[in-house]
């Protein structure tokens, strides 16, 4: 069969090298915008909604605030999945959507859902905040601010003020988040007894500096000539002036010093950051999804230097960077790509022993990849690692069609023809087998990459990066590659062709092989046998690991624990930390709050960020130096110690979930139990909720009401009394360009005795005016949960654990054996989270795929070959190749991970080109007369070393990935091992399978077309 396009380009040169001119120029150019990050971008739709309550109890907030959120926006079509956390003070529900929810249409419909229940909310809450979730924002970089000559506070304002203008002024940053300092904040720290002697509260004094310490716009006058306007300037100068200030009280006046302290001071502390056991204020920058991360820390690092010159004194420390390893990476993969285009073209040479067409057919590989990266600009892709693992593994590919129009027509040159001749002829004869091997690449990848599920987001970069690469090595194969060859090429001097010396052994193999064709067929089946039961020894996992250089660990203490206790506990697990050699740097977050909600952080949680030395100079990866540390670590008491990843979750996550609260909780606990008692898991923990002690104020119905004290006053007066009130409600002090919030609260003598409350006055009607607290409310210890959560409007609890030297899927399935997880109580039902269920997705979207890509690779070869039963013959090697492919996993102990997935869904696309090559050869020869077992021995002996070649080369290609070298090679390797492995065998197999497959299928054929004949008119 043959495709005349070829012959048009031999004939008119100039079109197609001005059209790829022009292609490769627009490729360089885009090549250049291109910007370089970690992994795609997964987008999953997801809305967080944040109520803040300051002082409520977790189960106050739970039946007052969450159950009426999650109850409001369940009306709103495409959730997939809602869950809801409630801490001290703080609600939030995440509310995830289906993928291809329009994102912004569901913020809308939360937002008005949200707002048709805020009169039924209580009144004390600050504004829901209803935002977009991004649930990959980590912080990409993050600068320690050494200014010897500012105060801590002053640098905090530093940050604030000035660095975060500056930074979010540069593209692709989305949030500048400082961490550690303080904020300059006016205090007013009352004397309860001076409140009690002239019966006012803080409440009440409060709302007065608000309606008084203020400036504001009171209208305008109009005199006939001019408008003037008028301002009202209430708010005090000074601080002395604020002292001074007289607040209305009942039955007379005060100053607000002769109720208690003011001062210009700081808030109190609840976050603290140590950098090898030294305080310093830091920022932490996240980028924008679409932004380039090595843009984004080159425009960081501009802004940073244009501050030092403006700011001297001030200097910025890098002390975590995720870009690093991404530019490692990244260079790392270019490196492999061009290692592996010169191997490809240093197989050819070695095959050819002809330097000019080596060089014509290694042309390919630019030719292919420059204009692919105009293409991925369009698309709105990225140089990451799995666009990039693409062009690596697909070098060898993109000289697969060059390869097969070259060694074809240095075959006609060694017949006689001269290279213009020979060009014109082979290139056409060969044109059907080079579309058809190309297409069916295309036609696995491209129905592949629109999977509609988080894991296809992966998919999605790799799949057409590799569709679009191999429809350019096709159109350079089919125009380019004859013109070089038949203006570029020498007259071969040798007159006959001249075949390797393994053919004849190939061909003592085959003529085997057509005589025990039931002999071969069950050698077929005893391949595939061995494929399926080597699936059960290989272990799975969702992404392996990578060494970034860096480790996370978290800490948590008991319940009541206060800021002190945290932080002593962080210094003891530095000391231990920078006592090993691998440790760079220990940095230290202690506390801390979401400047995003206002929350108040947990002062009993830290986060430590450990920077490992370079690879090179440590004996260990991250995992063994974390398994090592682990148990020193674990001795100090009372502290929960665990490392986790980025997203700050262990690698095994798991939940329960269900209505009934105490047998939720028992079953965790037993299921716990017997977790810890399995070896592939270490420092198994549960989020079962921990009690902790509070205060509760029971008011006495009857003696309220007879007094008209409401429960709202007197929760009020006990807030405003020893928080201060919500920061929407506090007054603010013009200090420049630069309000100071004026917080009103008991001072901290007062508020470390729980007596006082009970003398707080809160107000009455009536002539009662102020009583005291204890006059209508009961005051008792009791306690409550620290924190509750929630999974699709039900009770949760969480399961987590690190692996112990076992892979994720061999963690799963040792779970599911559990006796709890096989008979849980009705109610109760499991969840995987995390890696666990992006696992399960994983090969549920790896199934579809491979249904699909079979779907589409056979619709291709029916419409090519127009035939619907050889492509049977065609795609007899896909299965062959998968035994392979898992074959070489289990010799390598390699994970059945995410980039090996993928790999055997490239395999499918790349194997069907040997049996395309041996089947329309072999009608090529049926068609000029020839038997069938002529036909099949001559086909097969010509296309053998094509065959073998490309193979080779494609091997070649990939070697520098599989060989592991350089930064992000855990991704890479995995899925070279996968292509590899598979081509090996396939290519092995399918020589002497598909010929005798051939016979099969044409021997069905000649059976059933009489029949069906007989059966049609036509």
């Amino acid at each position: 069969m043959s495709l005349r396009i070829s012959s048009w380009a031999i004939e008119r040169p100039l079109a197609p090298i001005i059209v790829f001119i022009g292609l490769l120029l627009l490729g360089l150019a885009s090549y250049s915008k291109l910007p370089i990050n970690n992994l795609p971008n997964v987008e999953i739709p997801i809305v967080s909604i944040t109520i803040n309550m300051a002082g409520a109890a977790p189960s106050e907030i739970e039946l007052q605030i969450t159950n009426r959120v999650e109850a409001a926006v369940a009306s709103v079509g495409n959730i997939k999945h809602s869950w809801s956390t409630v801490t001290d003070g703080v609600s939030n529900t995440q509310i995830e959507f289906q993928l291809g929810t329009n994102l912004n249409q569901a913020l809308t419909s939360v937002r008005d859902q949200i707002a048709e229940i805020r009169p039924l909310l209580p009144q004390n809450i600050e504004e829901p905040q209803i935002q977009r979730f991004d649930i990959d924002a980590v912080p990409m970089l993050t600068y320690t601010v050494n200014a010897p000559q500012r105060s801590l506070e002053d640098t905090s304002w530093f940050i604030d003020d000035q660095i975060v203008r500056a930074l979010l002024a540069v593209k692709g940053v989305a949030k500048v988040e400082r961490q550690g300092g303080l904020d300059r904040e006016i205090r007013i720290e009352l004397d309860p007894v001076r409140l009690q002697a002239y019966g006012v509260t803080a409440e009440a004094i409060n709302q007065q500096l608000r309606q008084t310490a203020l400036d504001g716009p009171a209208g305008r006058i109009d005199n006939g000539t001019q408008e003037t306007l008028i301002r009202t300037i209430g708010g005090a100068a000074t601080v002395d002036a604020l002292a001074n200030l007289s607040i209305a009280l009942p039955g007379g006046s005060a100053r607000l010093q002769d109720l208690g302290v003011v001062r210009d001071a700081t808030n109190e502390a609840r976050q603290l950051a140590w950098l090898n056991k030294k305080p310093v204020v830091t920022f932490a920058v996240y980028r924008t999804k679409s932004a380039s991360e090595v843009s984004l820390e080159r425009g960081v690092e501009a802004a940073l230097a244009g501050l030092k010159l403006t700011n001297p004194g001030v200097e910025f420390t890098q002390i975590q960077s995720l870009v690093q390893f991404t530019k490692e990476s990244y260079h790392s993969a270019l490196l492999s790509f061009l290692e592996g285009a010169l191997l490809a073209a240093l197989v050819v040479f070695l095959f050819l022993r002809n330097w000019r067409a080596t060089w014509i057919t290694a042309l390919e590989i630019p030719l292919s990849v420059i204009p692919t990266f105009f293409v991925m600009q369009w698309l709105g892709f990225s140089l990451n690692m799995v666009s990039m693992l693409a062009l690596s593994l697909v070098s060898g590919i993109l000289v697969d069609d060059a390869i097969v129009e070259i060694e074809n027509i240095t075959r006609h040159m060694k017949m006689g023809k001269t290279p213009y001749r020979a060009a014109m002829d082979a290139a056409d004869e060969i044109g059907l087998a080079v579309v058809a091997t190309t297409l069916v690449i295309v036609a696995v990848f491209v129905p592949v990459s629109f999977m509609h599920s988080a894991v296809g987001q992966y998919f999605f970069q790799f799949g057409l990066t590799v569709a679009v690469a191999t429809l350019f090595s096709l159109v350079v194969a089919r125009l380019i590659t004859p013109v070089l060859a038949a203006y570029f090429l020498k007259p071969n001097k040798q007159a006959l062709p001249h075949l390797p010396s393994w053919i004849a052994t190939y061909r003592s193999l085959l003529e085997f092989a057509l005589r025990r064709r039931k002999v071969m067929l069950l050698a077929a089946a005893g391949v595939l046998l061995a494929t399926y039961a080597m699936i059960n020894f290989i272990p799975t996992g969702f992404l392996p690991a990578e060494d970034k250089g860096q480790s996370l660990l978290q800490v948590e203490l008991p319940p009541g624990s206060r800021l002190a206790d945290t932080d002593k506990v962080v210094g003891q697990l530095t000391d231990i930390l920078m006592q090993q050699p691998q440790v760079k740097t220990v940095y230290a977050l202690v506390g801390g709050a979401d400047s995003d909600t206002n929350v108040e952080g947990d002062v009993r949680r830290a986060r430590l960020t450990i920077q490992l030395i370079p690879r090179k100079q440590r004996d260990m990866d991250v995992r063994e130096f974390e398994q090592k540390v682990l148990a020193s670590l674990a001795r100090i008491p009372n502290a929960r110690v665990h490392f986790v990843n980025e997203k700050g979750i262990k690698e095994v996550t798991l939940l329960l979930a269900g209505n009934d609260g105490a047998l939720l909780q028992k079953t965790v606990m037993q299921l716990e139990n017997e977790m810890r008692q399995l070896k592939q898991l270490a420092n198994v923990s549960s989020t079962i909720p921990l009690p902790s002690t509070e205060l509760v104020v029971t008011p006495r119905k009857d003696q309220a009401a007879k007094l008209g004290v409401s429960t709202e006053a007197i929760a009020n007066t006990i807030r405003v009394a020893t928080l201060g009130d919500l920061n929407t409600n506090l007054a603010m002090f013009n200090s420049g360009q630069r309000q100071i919030p004026i917080r009103v609260l008991l001072n901290a003598s007062a508020k470390a005795d729980p007596a006082v409350i009970g003398r707080l006055l809160v107000p009455a009607q009536g002539e009662a005016g102020m009583v005291p607290l204890s006059a209508v409310a009961d005051i008792t210890l009791g306690a409550g949960p620290t924190r509750i959560e929630h999974y699709d409007r039900q009770r949760q609890i969480a399961l987590d654990a690190n692996l112990n030297g076992a892979s994720l899927g061999q963690a799963m399935d040792a779970i599911a054996q559990l006796p709890t997880m096989k008979s849980l109580p009705h109610g109760i039902k499991r969840f995987d989270t995390g890696d666990a269920e992006l696992l399960t997705e994983m090969f549920n979207s790896f199934i579809t795929a491979m249904l699909a890509g079979v779907l589409m690779v056979y619709a291709v070869l029916v419409l090519l070959f127009r035939t619907t039963l050889q492509p049977f013959t065609i795609m007899a090697a896909l299965p062959l190749s998968i035994g392979g492919a898992l074959l070489a996993l289990l010799v390598t102990n390699s994970l059945l991970s995410l980039p090996a997935v993928i790999g055997i869904l490239m395999l499918m696309g790349i194997v069907g080109k040997n049996g395309i090559l041996l089947v329309d050869f072999i009608v090529e020869h049926r068609l000029a007369g020839n038997t069938r077992h002529t036909s099949i021995i001559e086909a097969c002996q010509q296309r053998a070393q094509p065959i073998v070649m490309t193979t080779v080369a494609m091997i070649a290609g990939m070697l520098p990935v599989i060989l592991g070298l350089g930064t992000g090679a855990a991704f890479r390797e995995p899925m070279a091992i996968v292509v590899i492995g598979g081509l090996i065998t396939s290519t092995a197999l399918s020589l002497l399978f598909v010929p005798v497959i051939y016979t099969f299928v044409d021997d069905f054929e000649a059976w059933v077309r009489p029949k069906l004949k007989r059966l049609t008119t036509l």
